[in-house]
This record gives structure tokens, C-alpha cells and sequence, in this order.
């Protein structure tokens, strides 16, 4: 049988996703393919899995009529779901939502969404994420399938590399608002003053900051004095990426979390499955993995003080390494792709799909 998975362009935690749960839906039997509306740099990391990138009618309405999905799946672009039925399709159609940015811009991208979701979409998917259950109950006459996305803990894992002479803050996202890398910066410039060999890493897809934020950002590591003490990774292969988290913790570094909020967030997930403890904001998906002093380390939003002294302590205090082997072993037996196919295909037949 076929599935087609749709979303904007293949970047941050949905390309994960899309790659992780396509390799082992395809191992249970179930032909995934891609749908992008755009271009975007996750396109190198896709090994074998069918992909299509265009806005085309035609070409969309050429991929439906040869592939004869069983299923299709839109995420976070409502517009799609009539799309999809005008172009023909009228098999079940999964509106599934991962992550829209803060609460108020969740809130107004549903609020616009909800014709388009109670007059197309069969079912709603989700992460057991509380702001996203707690939207999305507002379509009580809708099939709801809220499950835990799945990280591959094979590729995600400690790989060993000889320790940095200085200790790396490691921080991954977009230059936009919700990603917050304003307070990465006034955090790092604090922890500096204290460690002063201290290096900043920060991964982008440079590809997806708005001009005017990427200047405010020059602006402010040139008021914080941090120029020289950062390094920017810009669409680094997803494969290679444990062996920057690896030497992050190594170094006796962390990974730094700063978002306002999260549906899910593969990066802090990643991180830890590799062994780089986390310090984060209680961005609500990654409740999911950190348990506070367990599994990471969590710290008050917009709170420099106590940022400061939960980082000084994950980098130098006693409970490092247990926090470290804590979260791996957590990430290799909650977070397993074939779970995650399993609850795949429990939704499929429950839609009346014949797996």
C-alpha cells in the first residue's frame, strides 16, 4: 500500500520525522512518499524515499491519479486539505500537526484552519503535546491520534571523538522569534564572563531567517562582544550531526534550548540520545524527554540568573553524568521507530485503510 506525507519544504524537525518514519513504515510493508511544496536544504538527506517538490496542480493531480495513495497526510498547511479534494483525492485525508511556532501563532494558524480541517480532513495527528491537545479538542467530531513521534536511536547515538580544550554551548534553529536566540545569546554572554574559554555552536538553515532578523542578530553579538567566541553551522547533514552533539558533551558542554514553544523538538531529542545533556525552557514538547535533574536540566524563560546557574551546574556539577546516561537510555526505549510505525498503521485501519 502507499501513503503520501505532505508538508512545506523539507527542513528542521519535520524532515527528521518524514525520513525516520518512512524508513520503517517502509520495513512493515507501507510505500511512503513525499510531497514538498518548496525547496529546502533537507533534500540532502533523503536517501530513497519517492520525492516530489512543487506547487503544481497538475503535477500534484498527475502524482494522485499514478500513485493511487490509500492515505494522505497534510501537516501544518490547511490549504492543502482542499487541494488535495479538488484535485480528486477522496480517500482519507489526515490533517497532522507537529509544532506552529508560540501558543498565539498556533492559536491564529488553527482558528484560520478550522473550515478548512471540519469541511476535508477525516482525522487529526498529533504529539502528546498539552498547548496542541488542548487546541485541537476544539474538533470534538473529528478522529483524533495523538502518539510520540520516533527517533532513530541507532544513528542518534554517542560517537567518540577526542575532547575540545574548551566547553561548547551548542544551540540549533532558526533565526525567528519562537526559536528565541535572542536569549541564547544574553545566556552565553553571562556563562562567558564565568567561563571564559567558553564556545557557542549554533546550527541554522540560513536559508529560513528573514533578513531583518539576521541583522538584528549581527547587531546583538556586536553589543555582547561574542563574535569571536562563536561558531555558525549552516545545513549540516543531518547524518553528521552526532558527531557535533557528541563533542558537545564531551566537551562538557551542553545543548541550550531557548524556544518559547515546541510541539515536539527533535534537536533537544537528538541531543540527548547522543548523550549531550540539555538545559531547556519548558517549551512544553520537550516534556517529553527532560525531567528536570533526570533526564536534563530545565530553566524559567527569560530568567538570565537562573539560566546561568542550572548551565554552571550541568557543566561542572555532580549530576552530569548521571543526567547524561539518564536521557539515552530514556531516548532508546521511548522513543523507538517501530512503535512508532505500529501506531502509524493501528490509525490507518482504524480509517478503514486495508494494511
Amino acid at each position: 500500500m502507499k501513503v503520501l506525507l505532505s508538508y512545506i519544504l523539507p527542513s528542521g524537525g519535520m524532515d527528521t520525522l518524514n525520513r525516520t518514519r518512512t524508513e520503517e513504515l517502509r520495513k512493515q510493508g507501507i510505500d511512503c512518499h513525499l510531497l514538498y511544496e518548496r525547496y529546502g536544504a533537507g533534500l540532502q538527506n533523503i536517501a530513497t524515499c519517492p520525492t516530489l517538490v512543487t506547487e503544481n496542480d497538475n503535477e500534484i493531480r498527475q502524482l494522485l491519479s499514478t500513485e493511487s495513495f490509500q492515505a494522505v497526510v497534510v501537516s501544518s498547511n490547511f490549504l492543502l486539505l482542499e487541494k488535495f479534494r479538488l484535485l480528486g483525492y477522496t480517500g482519507p485525508l489526515i490533517y497532522e500537526v507537529q509544532g506552529l511556532g508560540t501558543l498565539e501563532q498556533a492559536e491564529n494558524v488553527i482558528t484560520v484552519a478550522t473550515p478548512y480541517i471540519l469541511a476535508h480532513a477525516d482525522a487529526l495527528l498529533y504529539p502528546p503535546t498539552s498547548h496542541l491537545i488542548q487546541l485541537l479538542s476544539r474538533f470534538p467530531t473529528k478522529l483524533h491520534f495523538c502518539f510520540s513521534n520516533c527517533l532513530d536511536t541507532t544513528k542518534f547515538q554517542y560517537r567518540e571523538h577526542t575532547p575540545t580544550p574548551y566547553p561548547i554551548i551548542g544551540w540549533v534553529g532558526r533565526l525567528e522569534p519562537n526559536k528565541n536566540w535572542q536569549e541564547c545569546l544574553e545566556i552565553v554572554y553571562r556563562i562567558s564572563r564565568q567561563e571564559p574559554r567558553l564556545r557557542l555552536w549554533i546550527f541554522e538553515d540560513s536559508n529560513l531567517s528573514l533578513e531583518s532578523e539576521r541583522l538584528a542578530y549581527l547587531n546583538t553579538v556586536k553589543r555582547l562582544g561574542l563574535r569571536k567566541k562563536i561558531d555558525i553551522f549552516s545545513n549540516i547533514a543531518h547524518d553528521q550531526m552526532p558527531d557535533y552533539l557528541s563533542i558537545i558533551g564531551e566537551s562538557h558542554g551542553f545543548l541550550l534550548s531557548t524556544s518559547i514553544m515546541e510541539g515536539f523538538g527533535y534537536a533537544v531529542a537528538e541531543a540527548i540520545s547522543c548523550m549531550c545533556p540539555v538545559l531547556s525552557t519548558d517549551s512544553d514538547g520537550v516534556r517529553s524527554f527532560i525531567s528536570h535533574n533526570v533526564t536534563g536540566k530545565f530553566y524559567p524563560l527569560g530568567n538570565f540568573e537562573q539560566a546561568v546557574q542550572e548551565s554552571l551546574e550541568l557543566m561542572r556539577g555532580p549530576l552530569r553524568e548521571s543526567i547524561r546516561t539518564q536521557g539515552r537510555a530514556l531516548m532508546e526505549t521511548s522513543f523507538s521507530p517501530h512503535t512508532y510505525a505500529t501506531n502509524f498503521i493501528g490509525m490507518l485501519k482504524y480509517l478503514g485503510v486495508s494494511v
